[in-house]
């Protein structure tokens, strides 16, 4: 695990700080949020289940499925899941033992309840202690910026997968390859200057999962549904200017944005969708 890694979701505990409300970490889906009006916790928290609606949607249909996520967090997105979704199973894996620990406790009713169903494991992306074939879905919600290797992981996905499974991953990269794009980042975010996200065009990871095997690779930007809501939300305690704000300013200028990134494993019951990455 990188040291910048560890101190943020291990001592600094991401999850605690007020913009990510309800244990979620992520920047939230705002589609069916009204920016017009005040926003409160209730609408963050829904803006942070809706990203995960979403991705879970466009994994194909979970019901009765085999889920992972990857980079689970406190396992927020799991209880989503199980709630809503009527999976068989859902297996939370991330690579940090404390954010596992806070997965436990903060859903101890619900693995007592459902022991069966739920459960969280250790593992890095790039080597997880699953067994082959044992999922029909991968999803991972807000992770992949933190991969050191997207081949690597992509061939994990592929190899714990199904044949016939989807993977379906959403996270923020750059729109292109373009020469000095890290720089440019790592000036404006100090999660890019600090080594905790790193810049990579969502081409990389496209590319990952083609030459891991999938196809149907599909790139879709949901910047507009991202960056306006969780800017207006970070209003809050930043003003105009400070680094977390410069995310959306980012976006404007076209150097990064917000994508959802869908596969499926070839073989049978695999999706309809085929052709080319569109990025």
């Amino acid at each position: 695990m990188r040291p910048v890694v560890q101190e943020t979701y291990g001592p600094a505990d991401l999850s605690g700080q007020r913009s990510f409300a309800g244990g979620f970490i992520n920047f939230g889906y705002w589609r069916a949020v009204d920016l017009d009006l005040p926003l409160t916790e209730a609408e963050r928290i829904r803006s942070q289940e809706d990203l995960y609606r979403h991705v879970l949607d466009a994994a194909g249909p979970p019901r009765d499925a085999t889920v992972l996520e990857v980079g689970c967090g406190l396992g927020m997105g799991c209880a989503v899941t199980l709630r809503e979704y009527g999976p068989a199973s859902v297996t939370g894996m991330d690579i940090h033992p404390e954010q596992l620990r806070r997965a436990r406790s903060t859903h101890a009713g619900l693995l007592r309840e459902e022991p069966a169903r739920l459960r969280f494991v250790q593992g890095a992306a790039e080597s997880m202690p699953l067994d082959d074939g044992a999922f029909d879905v991968v999803v991972s919600v807000e992770a992949a910026q933190h991969f050191p290797d997207l081949d690597a992981f992509a061939t994990e996905a592929s190899r714990v997968l199904r044949p016939g499974g989807r993977v379906a991953v959403a996270s923020f990269f750059t729109v292109d390859d373009a020469p000095g794009r890290p720089d440019e980042l790592a000036r404006l975010l100090d999660s890019y200057a600090t080594g905790l996200d790193i810049a990579r065009p969502v081409r990389a990871l496209a590319d990952a999962f083609a030459k891991a095997g999938f196809t149907g690779v599909r790139v879709e930007s949901v910047g507009p549904h991202v960056w306006p809501g969780w800017d207006l939300w970070l209003s809050r305690w930043w003003e105009p200017g400070t680094w977390p704000r410069n995310f959306l300013r980012a976006y404007e200028q076209r150097i990064l944005d917000y994508y959802l990134v869908t596969a499926d494993r070839p073989g049978r019951n695999a999706g309809t969708a085929d052709g080319p990455a569109d990025a």
